[in-house]
């Protein structure tokens, strides 16, 4: 280590403690990457873990004086490579600051440390009968986390992303001043809007470290419903319909007949779907139904069903509650099945609802015309759609990839509904998005971090 970086590890020690500063061979290799497939693993110069506010200020304060990056970081389980820190930098995880500070049960209401695990944070709503809707498939991400990157889920639907269940923020800037945006409150029309502003910008405007979230009543009943098409055609087109029939599904999600038999492969479940109907069958839908009451709980499932074979429905679902908490355990984890598989890539297009057939349909297209591989499931409710991506060379997929971004942009769509920009997608964006938002977002980067030392290289190349 030079003298320079002993230095560095000195000032920060006297930060945050010497327990709470790691370098070099000390850093945990699982402090190198996130959940990218692409991202290549490196490690920051310093590990940094504060307990509070005030240390993060002073930490930013350091950083921004003597100009070096620093990287945030969650759980690590994002998909852009946006947690993974700078080998001349510092990462600053805040595993340390996980405190659950109130949960306002007048104003359904829940403050939280950007440390606090979505398991956490649900198990602490469940005892007083609320929940935090939020919920992308991994729980045991962290609230800054879900916060930098706006992540969605399979709730999106019905309840939004994290940017609609975020009311204020307690944040520190490059310079290391404190600010507060928002409050307990669901609506402003005071100045601009900072907190969401904030949401979203992967760490490269403020690091958070408070968060105001809108609770919601944990609803006691549910139900799934799962329904074969024959093909993808019907299954989307069936989308619309279904959100207009006023059951205001808490999920809605479509599976592809081979993401289907893996993810429940993956898991053991047997479905009990006669093996005639599984060859017949081209994708799933899968809708999630929740009521305080089992009478209305039931006329709705009924009623959805009419629907559903009206639509199209090769044979309608009701799954017993185990089969059904399984079936959603095994697609919150279609990433890692499809890891697993040899999938090179995971990507996350968004595009209206009612375009999702016509994109799916040049998906297809797409893959067809280059040879490759793609398949998946996705939020069809909210027009999220997750394709997996086998091919193996570079420049091959890189082709691929700009192609099936470029047809979801011509339909009004954009690169990513929740998985972020990243480190990996930031070409893409910088070749297709609109020059002049391109640049005003950079003036916007410039006016909150100066120096640009808040994530450097993520959604933006580094300044030079």
């Amino acid at each position: 280590m030079t003298d320079n970086a002993t230095s560095l590890v000195e000032l920060l020690a006297d930060i945050v403690g010497e327990d709470s500063v790691l370098s070099g061979d000390a850093v945990p290799d699982d402090y190198g990457h996130d959940e990218s497939l692409t991202a290549t693993a490196r490690k920051p110069l310093a590990l940094v873990r504060p307990r509070c506010t005030e240390e993060v200020s002073a930490i930013l304060s350091l950083a921004n004086k003597h100009k070096f990056p620093v990287t945030a970081r969650g759980s690590g389980t994002g998909l852009s490579g946006a947690a993974i820190g700078s080998p001349d930098g510092v990462l600053i995880s805040f595993e340390l600051m996980d405190s659950v500070l109130e949960i306002d049960t007048v104003n359904h209401i829940a403050v939280v440390q950007p440390g606090v695990t979505l398991e956490e944070l649900d198990e602490a709503t469940a005892r007083l009968g609320l929940v935090y809707q939020v919920f992308p498939g991994e729980i045991s991400a962290s609230l800054g986390g879900n916060v930098a990157t706006n992540a969605g889920g399979m709730r999106a639907v019905k309840y939004g992303v994290t940017r609609h269940q975020v009311l204020g923020l307690e944040a520190v800037l490059a310079t290391g001043e404190v600010i507060r945006t928002g409050g307990k409150f669901v609506k402003t029309s005071t100045g601009y809007d900072l907190t969401q502003l904030i949401v979203g910008s992967e760490g490269t405007l403020a690091l958070v470290t408070e968060v105001t979230l809108k609770l919601h009543p944990r609803l006691s009943h549910a139900a799934t419903v799962l329904a074969p098409f024959g093909t993808l055609d019907s299954v989307t087109a069936a989308v619309p319909r279904i959100i207009g029939g006023g059951s205001a599904p808490l999920i809605l999600e479509y599976v592809d007949t081979l993401t289907m038999a893996a993810i429940t492969a993956n898991v053991g479940l047997d479905l009990g779907i006669p093996k005639v109907t599984q060859e017949a069958a081209l994708a799933y839908l899968v809708v999630v139904l929740e009521n305080a009451h089992t009478t209305r709980l039931d006329e709705d499932v009924a009623a959805l069903g009419e629907l559903l074979v009206e639509l199209g429905a090769m044979e309608v679902y009701v799954l017993p509650p185990q089969a059904a908490a399984q079936l959603i355990e095994a697609r919150e984890k279609a990433f890692f099945v499809a890891r697993a598989l040899g999938a090179n890539d995971i990507v996350d297009v968004v595009v209206p609802r009612a375009a999702v057939p016509a994109y799916m349909a040049k998906v297809g297209t797409i893959a067809q015309e280059h040879g490759a591989l793609v398949n998946g499931c996705g939020h069809v409710g909210d027009g999220n759609v997750h394709l997996s991506v086998f091919e193996p060379d570079d420049e091959r997929r890189s082709t691929l990839l700009r192609a099936l971004f470029s047809a979801g942009i011509e339909l009004g769509g954009a690169i990513s509904a929740e998985h972020g920009i990243g480190t990996e997608k930031k070409r893409y964006f910088s070749e297709l998005e609109d020059p002049v938002k391109l640049s005003l977002m950079r003036r916007i980067k410039q006016a909150f971090d100066p120096n640009g030392i808040l994530g450097p290289g993520v959604i933006f190349d580094k300044a030079r």
